[in-house]
């Protein structure tokens, strides 16, 4: 299975809603002393977590696809997993689902395109802006501080999901992980 988590690579991007996948992949690698792989032609870091490969495409966000087939091909992997953002969730929200639309996704989108649209999304709520004119803005700015009280909990329950996931089915880590909207306390 390759677990991919979308972002933009540098300091800039690093904790912008946008880079919610990256936070994950990040705290997977951190949890498993996952083993990095070296290859350029990736456009990504690849790590090796046993059986299982994990990815931070770093072609930016409009071309993870790239990255991402390039692994898929390269280690004939059948099942991909995709982390991303989702503006359609209340922050917190954790859904699961395989295939469907990209919502104006551009990292959902380039995989749709690269790889086909049959695999797992770990959607991960970011809320909405005010204004809908706003949601590139939205998207690369940092969580607010109350959110930013949360963030390392909501993003270590994903990585139990994802760990979950690795040896269950879909249908089971949507029913033991899913949460509708996290409770800001």
């Amino acid at each position: 299975m390759l677990i991919v988590g979308l972002g933009n690579p540098g300091p800039k991007y690093e904790l912008t809603r946008h880079n919610i996948g990256f936070m994950v992949i990040d705290e997977l690698i951190k949890r498993n002393s996952a083993q990095k792989l070296s290859s350029s032609s990736f456009n990504g870091e690849l790590f090796k977590l046993s059986s299982h490969f994990l990815l931070k495409p770093l072609t930016f966000m409009n071309l993870s696809g790239i990255s991402i087939a390039a692994v898929k091909k390269f280690y004939k992997i059948e099942e991909v997993v995709v982390i991303h953002d989702d503006l359609d969730l209340p922050f917190g929200a954790l859904r699961f689902k395989k295939g469907g639309g990209h919502g104006g996704h551009n990292g959902l989108k380039s995989t749709d395109e690269n790889i086909s649209k049959e695999y797992i999304r770990v959607r991960m709520g970011i809320g909405k802006p005010e204004h809908k004119g706003e949601t590139a803005s939205y998207v690369l700015s940092d969580f607010n501080k109350e959110e930013q009280q949360y963030l390392s909990e909501w993003i270590s329950y994903a990585c139990e999901a994802v760990e979950f996931l690795l040896e269950n089915s879909l249908e089971d880590v949507s029913s033991k992980y899913t949460i509708k909207k996290f409770q800001l306390k």
